[in-house]
């Protein structure tokens, strides 16, 4: 028997919010009943804290810092597993990619109205948990050739260490 590599995806999202506490969020043309946080699918090999930083700002024309983890997710129906990051706002003015995002915007959320926004139980559940977070779920990037070295480390706090 030969070895097949397992066909799951990676995808990232990040809670993002302005100083007036709305978060991030879009619509996309293939989910445009539904506003959600942006984010997308990992690159082969790429660092998770690197791709919703890349996501991030394809989706939003935002510059992000990943802070940390606030949640792990996964659809046993496409394989995918879902990381949700906290960020915060580095640069950027909102400016969406057309071709995949019909809008996006800062809005207030909250328990009360996030069903008139979020339509989507999956969703919903991600951006309250990312909400609600206290602490996060500490990350790691590492090179393992030719030696191990710790590339990044968000932990509990989210602060980096490089």
């Amino acid at each position: 028997m030969t070895y097949e590599p397992p066909k799951q995806t990676i995808a990232v999202s990040a809670y993002v919010t302005n100083e007036k506490g709305e978060v991030l969020l879009v619509r996309t043309h293939w989910r445009s009943d539904t506003w959600e946080m942006p984010g997308g699918n990992v690159e082969v090999g790429e660092p998770l804290d690197e791709a919703v930083c890349r996501e991030f700002l394809e989706e939003t024309g935002v510059t992000i810092r990943p802070l940390g983890v606030t949640g792990l997710y996964f659809n046993q129906t496409k394989a995918t597993l879902g990381v949700v990051f906290r960020g915060e706002y580095v640069s950027g003015e909102i400016c969406p990619q057309p071709e995949e995002i019909l809008e996006a915007r800062y809005i207030s959320i909250h328990e009360e109205n996030i069903g008139q926004y979020i339509t989507r139980p999956q969703q919903r559940s991600r951006t309250l948990d990312a909400m609600k977070a206290k602490g996060f779920v500490p990350y790691e990037t590492w090179e393992m050739k030719p030696n191990y070295q710790l590339k990044t480390r968000l932990h509990e706090k989210g602060e980096k260490i490089q």
